[in-house]
């Protein structure tokens, strides 16, 4: 189990306000923020993480959802936000009841939101 990631990001108060306003259908608040480094809770843990840094290489990072609404509106907030579409909310073809919508964040990172349909995956 993986206890926190962080991304870097190159310009630091744009991509905090993308996160917040991405995150928080899925259930995340910031919760922390050391200079410029902000901590994103999910009710649990701090387990993401963003900090400045002069050199970006984009990633890929993928939240679980609840369900297929909080992909949904992870992917109408996180276009609010300024994200980029990188796939609409739908089923993929990856595995049986993979749901998820792809964005881009402000650092071109791959921003993924998937809710796993176990009635699906049989």
């Amino acid at each position: 189990m993986i206890a926190h990631t962080t991304l870097p990001v190159s310009d630091y108060r744009k991509s905090k306000a993308f996160f917040v306003k991405a995150l928080e259908p899925l259930g995340y608040s910031n919760n922390m923020e050391y200079g410029e480094s902000a901590g994103f809770n999910d009710g649990k843990n701090t387990d993401f993480w963003i900090i400045k840094e002069n050199t970006v290489t984009p990633l890929h990072v993928a939240f679980e959802a609840k369900s297929s609404a909080e992909v949904e509106t992870f992917h109408k907030a996180a276009l609010a936000a300024g994200g980029k579409d990188n796939g609409g909310p739908g089923y993929r073809d990856y595995w049986p009841g993979y749901y998820a919508a792809f964005v881009y964040d402000p650092d071109g990172n791959n921003i993924e939101a998937v809710w796993y349909d176990y009635s699906k995956a049989k």
